[in-house]
């Protein structure tokens, strides 16, 4: 697992590295800069690039990056500086004293390493500095950010008018969450991340999860089991008019490892399901014995819904699963029904149903994502899937990114096969924080072996499904 900070967090521990921890602040600046020049140098020798600017701007970042061009020039490469006038931070001035290397007012070079702005930047970006950024996205070099692509807001990846559009990017001593979310995903390009020596004081910072990490959500299967070793899982899924939403939830539900797949829905989607999917049990009321049970998936909204999810809330003993029209009708009818609940709860919004749930905008979500989920989840007592192109999970206490997946996930129906998986692999024994990230991770691998055949435009659900075997495969070889 890697940590992601937000850029309060790394303010925070760089405060504590230099004030509790006795390493100066001039020291992490010379670590960052040598880091920097470091994945420069290994960038120009792949590309033979002949010549290296570095853009420095007028903080900590501009001084890291005068760091990175002084090393660059004692390494003998061709290096140049474009230096922003101004007033500098003070150990922004002190590394430019001791840089020796030549300076330039031309951005042009094989190579530009975008050193302007770090994660404290909180303004629009104009003047020179725009004109600067335009410049270096048109100049059809390999750019390389320190950090963090200068534009790009630290905390939640959103753009201050202008951005550098990076291949690379430095991550500095930590992941940031503003490489991740919103415009950070599509601007930082490759992430690397190099340690300098801060020192984090916190344990609780968001997590993002790896194969190696995901693997232990699947752990071999014991021979001397049966089909009631792995749980049932019931969907309460589909309608006359989305048939599709319970198909596809049953079937990435049979994919999960569970026992049993149960699914409850009208008599038409029945008929229409049982003769295709004949390992699936079909029942026409909830089944409470079952480990996990999941709501929603194309069921229209209604009163009779919201009355069915109380029930639920009231009656049922294990996980429940709130996807889709369960969503809305919490929406429509009042979130209050949640506090008062006997099971777990997972809920398993995007941004726009969890802008009906909670009444913030799409932006105020956006803003800060993290904190939205899990203010909501404390609040409610409940675990939150935020799905969007990097997904949030969290309990109200612990909170991890899904940074796995492409926009073969961005079409109708993958919302229902994560309920369906998710579902199976609650039933499967694993707590609502577990199974939300294994099963978001899961997607993401599947969606990405889809996209790698069939590219993610053609990539369709039902590709997804089918790619799923292939990524459990990776986790359990």
């Amino acid at each position: 697992m890697e940590r992601v900070l937000t850029d309060v967090e790394m303010r925070e521990s760089d405060r504590h590295t230099i004030e509790k921890c006795g390493i100066s602040a001039g020291q992490l600046m010379q670590n960052a800069g040598k880091a920097i020049a470091d994945e420069v140098e290994k960038a120009a020798i792949a590309l033979n690039a002949e010549s290296i600017l570095v853009v420095c701007g007028l903080g900590n970042n501009g001084g890291d990056g005068y760091v990175c061009a002084q090393e660059l020039f004692r390494r003998n490469f061709n290096v140049k500086v474009y230096a922003f006038e101004g007033r500098l931070s003070p150990e922004c001035m002190l590394a430019k004293h001791s840089c020796k290397c030549g300076y330039s007012r031309d951005i042009c070079g094989a190579i530009i390493v975008d050193c302007i702005f770090g994660t404290g930047l909180c303004r629009n970006v104009d003047g020179e500095f725009a004109e600067v950024i335009n410049k270096i996205n048109e100049s059809g070099a390999y750019v390389i950010s320190a950090d963090i692509p200068s534009g790009i807001n630290g905390g939640n990846g959103l753009k201050y008018g202008v951005a550098v559009k990076a291949d690379l990017t430095v991550a500095i001593a930590e992941y940031k969450t503003g490489h991740f979310f919103n415009d950070g995903t599509d601007y930082c390009g490759k992430i690397i991340k190099r340690e300098i020596g801060i020192i984090c004081p916190q344990s609780d910072y968001a997590l993002i999860y790896g194969d190696g990490d995901i693997t232990k959500f699947f752990p071999p299967r014991k021979r001397n089991s049966h089909k009631g070793t792995y749980g049932s899982a019931n969907l309460i899924a589909g309608s006359h008019k989305y048939l599709g939403a319970a198909a596809l939830a049953v079937q990435s539900a049979l994919k999960s490892g569970c026992g049993y797949v149960k699914l409850t829905s009208e008599q038409t989607v029945t008929a229409a399901l049982a003769p295709v999917y004949p390992s699936v049990i079909y029942t026409e009321e909830a089944d409470l014995s079952c480990g996990a049970i999941a709501v929603g998936m194309g069921c229209g909204v209604s009163e009779k819904l919201y009355s069915l999810l109380k029930y639920l809330l009231c009656e049922f003993s294990g996980t429940l699963v709130i996807d889709a029209d369960g969503l809305n009708c919490l929406a429509a009818f009042g979130t209050d029904i949640l506090k008062e609940k006997r099971c777990n709860v997972l809920i398993t919004p995007h941004v726009k149903e969890f802008s009906r749930l909670t009444g913030k905008s799409v932006d105020e979500i956006a803003a800060d994502p993290i904190t939205a989920a899990k203010t909501f989840a404390k609040e409610n007592g409940v675990s939150v899937l935020l799905k969007s192109a990097v997904s949030v999970v969290t309990d109200g206490e612990r909170a991890a990114l899904n940074i796995v997946g492409n926009t073969a996930l961005a079409k109708a129906g993958s919302g229902d096969i994560l309920s369906g998986f998710v579902c199976g692999t609650l039933a499967r024994g694993l707590s609502a924080y577990e199974a939300a990230v294994a099963s978001a991770y899961v997607l993401g691998s599947a969606a990405e072996i889809a996209a790698a055949e069939k590219t993610e435009y053609c990539a369709d659900a039902s590709d997804v499904i089918n790619c799923l075997h292939f990524a459990i495969k990776r986790l359990t070889k």
